[in-house]
């Protein structure tokens, strides 16, 4: 999973969710349960007076999922164990992951943030304008979290994301009472399966409605895309990736995110056929003999310019792909403070990514269309 948990720069490990107790005797009747159509990580169900948030994925592998009431109750309820009771809507909140940020915008919701870990890699000027007012206090630097500044900052919910069960921050929050959920929109295997996450942030805040009729959108622009894509009468070959460390490369593995991406365009992915839903970390002469002749290289690591990538090995010359300069890059788009935009609001707008795939496999087809998140590398 090298590859997709490096598309998230902030790397605070939250963990700290009251374990399902669905042997608890409920007062409520299940009315019903919301659709969530591609996110395989959480899920929502309604009853008379209160929603149930179910959090199905809350990390790599887990084998327990986690389970929260939301009412609009203000009582506070010793029916339900401490940490799992979360009034809605919520007015102060932490955030931790800057693929939460457009979310919460696109919510209209983003001045209840009142906390964030490693705030330079917020690239939203919506948000940067929070944190430059001192709306929104810095609560981490490198991977520690300030829980005394978290707390003073009295939200109502932490939203988290993990890599593993293990719990040391955030002891301390959770005898507080504060809720903590993790996020697990990373964890998702499609392109729209992490977009309709914003359904989880619907739910917090009592606009399932709206977070609902977003992703509609999102989703439709997605899947025209694709139609678009499906008319081109060519089908480049994609190289991705670079070497991570000696001669070891890392790219999509056949079953990733990135990997549908790049499906959905309707382009030909050298490594469509491998298996897994990560990255796949291969020999460079692997790669060579695999991808020297590939039409196109999208995404080659963090590079920003060629000469940065030479400077590393020069091997990578050796790709027809560098030669014809069909390297198309990421990196370069970024923020006033330097958070890369692709890492922030990339998983929210997969209808914008593939429609730079698509701009940058089959021109012709988006004659018309700016990329958002790619350009080419000079």
């Amino acid at each position: 999973m090298k590859f997709l948990v490096r598309i998230f720069l902030v790397s605070i490990i939250f963990i700290g969710c009251k374990e399902n107790s669905s042997s608890k005797k409920r007062e409520h009747t299940l009315k019903e349960s919301l659709k969530i159509k591609y996110a395989k990580g959480f899920d929502i169900q309604h009853f008379n007076n209160s929603k149930k948030l179910i959090i199905k994925s809350p990390y790599l592998n887990a084998k327990e999922q986690f389970e929260y009431i939301l009412t609009t109750n203000g009582k506070s309820s010793s029916m339900y164990p401490k940490g799992t009771l979360i009034h809605t809507p919520i007015n102060r909140v932490v955030v931790t992951s800057t693929t939460h940020i457009p979310m919460l915008e696109l919510l209209g919701v983003e001045n209840t943030l009142v906390g964030f870990p490693h705030t330079k890699y917020v690239s939203s000027p919506k948000t940067r304008k929070l944190i430059d007012a001192n709306k929104v206090k810095e609560i981490g630097v490198k991977a520690s979290l300030n829980t005394e500044i978290l707390l003073d900052l009295k939200p109502e919910v932490v939203i988290g994301f993990s890599m593993s069960k293990t719990n040391k921050s955030l002891n301390l929050i959770e005898k507080s009472g504060i809720p903590v959920v993790l996020n697990g929109d990373w964890l998702e295997e499609t392109p729209l399966g992490r977009a309709e996450w914003i359904k989880f942030f619907g739910v917090l805040y009592n606009k399932e409605k709206e977070a609902d009729s977003i992703f509609k959108v999102i989703e439709k622009n997605y899947n025209d895309a694709k139609l678009i894509a499906s008319k081109a009468t060519t089908k480049p070959t994609i190289l991705s990736g670079a070497i991570m460390s000696k001669d070891i490369w890392n790219l999509p593995a056949g079953e990733s995110f990135v990997a549908q991406f790049l499906k959905d365009a309707n382009t030909n992915y050298l490594w469509k056929d491998s298996k897994g839903k990560g990255s796949l970390s291969i020999s460079f002469e692997s790669v060579l003999d695999k991808g020297k002749k590939a039409d196109i290289w999208i995404a080659p690591g963090f590079f920003r310019n060629k000469e940065q990538m030479l400077s590393r090995n020069k091997n990578y010359q050796t790709f027809t792909a560098f030669k014809n300069d069909k390297l198309f890059t990421f990196a370069t788009k970024v923020g006033e403070t330097g958070g890369t935009i692709y890492f922030e609001l990339g998983p929210t707008r997969p209808d914008l990514v593939l429609k730079d795939i698509i701009k940058i496999t089959h021109p012709e087809l988006l004659k018309d269309y700016t990329p958002t998140f790619f350009e080419k590398m000079n």
